[in-house]
């Protein structure tokens, strides 16, 4: 049992990106599958789907990768959690946090669903910031 699946989702992700895998496999819910579309729209990551022939669902997400054969580096330079089950941290729609100014994105879970900083600040809501990505 994980005591917190979007950390774990995420260590997933960062331990495959720094050895160069092409996909990782991650337990599936609402929530992961929210983080994996936002990630998808914004081109973090190439593709994502969910698996259902194991013996429970997974999300496959493959990873994105720039450069040549021997150079290639990953998109994904940084993801963090900010958010933990011990210190929530929550912000209002004017507070929400730039990511590396504007470079980066900050994923929200808001009253009107899961969504980046910059959609949130345009929606006019605030809400939990779950992780920094860039």
């Amino acid at each position: 049992m994980v005591n917190d699946p979007i950390a774990d989702m995420l260590t997933r992700i960062r331990n495959a990106l720094m050895i160069g895998r092409e996909t990782v496999e991650i337990p599936v819910s609402k929530l992961k599958i929210e983080i994996a579309r936002i990630l998808k729209e914004e081109g973090y990551i190439e593709e994502y789907s969910i698996v259902e022939n194991s013996p429970y669902a997974l999300i496959a997400i493959t990873l994105k990768y720039h450069g040549a054969r021997r150079q290639r580096m990953p998109v994904i330079t940084h993801i963090e959690r900010v958010s933990k089950p011990g210190r929530r941290v929550y912000r209002g729609r004017k507070d929400l946090p730039r990511v590396q100014s504007g470079t980066g994105i900050a994923i929200v879970t808001t009253p009107k669903g899961v969504m980046t900083a910059t959609q949130a600040r345009r929606e006019r809501t605030g809400g939990e910031v779950l992780c920094y990505v860039w």
